[in-house]
């Protein structure tokens, strides 16, 4: 096959370089276009067909079902490895070593606790602001009080700032949750891992202690690490694309979280249990809200099936419906939303008109119904795809800076009025 791509227009030919990826993706390289072309652009709404980086970090294949951290494979990663472990790896390349894991716990551990002012910037919060909004406001503030820039080329001043973030963002999780709860604002303790100081954190009652569901742990440990990062999605291009103005790690974070906020992204496990309250309101026949999402003339829309990358089937969702099956029955939750939850599952595994169309559960529909059956505010379901998620824009952010990427700069094509006179107010 020829290494090179032809474009014409009009009369002219122009040739451009193909790019292949270590799984033989393609790709045409044209930074030269504008150039050679005498200002010609591409247009790509949403950016569906265009690569804005090389990157080594996740490789995804949604036709096939695939997706990979580092290379590994993300059904052995959430059955062999735990949270932290997949987090080293997906900022640092590696899977650490015994050694190499203990000390970067240790030292997260040591960065845990948070300036007291930050705790007086919570309070000031009224309990009606979403937590999505609180937990963006207080990742940025984080950088007033750390007002040194880091010096990418620096590993330790890189190391330290990634350990500290990691340290104080479980924090800021649970403190604002624990702010909607109206409970005392806590902290772990260092006997704990990372996983059951999150929990401990926000679930911890003031007046007793807390004991480790090791059903939940486990649970929790493999969300996080399925949504620990996903390619090239809305969150984590914001995170690049304001870290490429040199904007720091803590603010390009805060970034990255308003855009996992929205309900097409990271709400879409919010949004999964608001339709199953809608339909319990509407008493919870879920044969007929079936039908209304077959009806291509009916408005309701059925979140937490499908998955706009996933042709197939979403490998995240195989791995996390066994994880809620057995936390429904280790809790043995009693909940008329979860069983509406398993009635659609049933209604969509059989219905010929789902399955043809492969539009299976996704791993958003599971991830609600856990964090349901676990106690967690609906409101919070997102910020727990952020602290989950927290990783992977780490090491977006850090790969970006480290290959020095020009800063994000998007064209456009201008389709309003023509140069126009001004008119004096007079004359309008």
């Amino acid at each position: 096959m020829s290494d090179i791509a032809k474009l014409q227009i009009g009369e002219n030919t122009y040739e451009f370089p193909l790019i292949k990826g270590t799984e033989n993706e393609l790709a045409i390289d044209i930074k030269s276009l504008r150039a050679v072309t005498n200002g010609v652009i591409t247009i790509d709404a949403g950016f569906k067909n265009t690569g804005s980086c090389e990157s080594a970090i996740t490789f995804l294949d949604g036709e096939k079902g695939i997706l990979r951290y580092r290379g590994f494979a993300i059904e052995e990663l959430a059955e062999k490895a735990g949270f932290l472990e997949v987090a080293y790896a997906l900022i640092f390349g590696e899977l650490p070593t015994k050694e190499q894991l203990e000390k970067f716990h240790t030292d997260i551990k040591s960065k845990s606790v948070v300036d007291d002012d930050v705790r007086k910037i919570l309070e000031a919060f009224p309990k009606s602001a979403h937590p999505m909004g609180i937990l963006s406001s207080l990742t940025s503030a984080l950088t007033a009080f750390n007002p040194s820039s880091v010096n990418v080329d620096s590993e330790e001043e890189m190391y330290n700032a990634i350990v500290k973030i990691l340290g104080k963002f479980p924090v800021l999780v649970a403190w604002t949750m624990r702010k909607k709860s109206g409970l005392p604002l806590n902290y772990g303790s260092r006997s704990l891992g990372y996983v059951e100081n999150v929990m401990k954190m926000m679930f911890e009652e003031p007046n007793e202690e807390y004991i480790i569901n090791p059903i939940i742990k486990d649970a929790l440990d493999k969300l996080l690490i399925l949504h620990a990062d996903h390619e090239q999605n809305c969150s984590t291009s914001t995170v690049r694309i304001a870290g490429s103005s040199h904007a720091g790690l803590f603010a390009s974070l805060s970034a990255g979280i308003s855009a996992l906020w929205g309900p097409l992204h990271g709400g879409a496990n919010q949004a999964v249990l608001e339709m199953l309250e809608a339909i319990k309101a509407d008493g919870g026949d879920t044969k007929k809200y079936m039908a209304k999402a077959k009806d291509k003339n009916d408005p309701f829309r059925l979140m937490g099936f499908g998955h706009r990358v996933y042709k197939n089937f979403d490998p995240r969702a195989t791995i996390i419906k066994k994880a809620a099956d057995e936390v429904l029955k280790d809790l043995g939750v009693e909940d008329p939303i979860l069983e509406i939850a398993r009635g659609l599952e049933q209604e969509a595994l059989n219905d010929p008109y789902f399955v043809e169309r492969k539009l299976y559960p996704n791993v958003d529909f599971y991830s609600g119904i856990i964090y349901r059956a676990m106690g967690i505010p609906v409101e919070m379901f997102t910020v727990m795809f952020a602290l989950g998620r927290l990783p992977g824009w780490i090491a977006q952010w850090k790969e970006m800076r480290l290959n020095k990427e020009p800063i994000g700069r998007p064209r456009q094509i201008y389709i309003g009025e023509n140069l126009r006179p001004f008119k004096s107010i007079e004359n309008r």
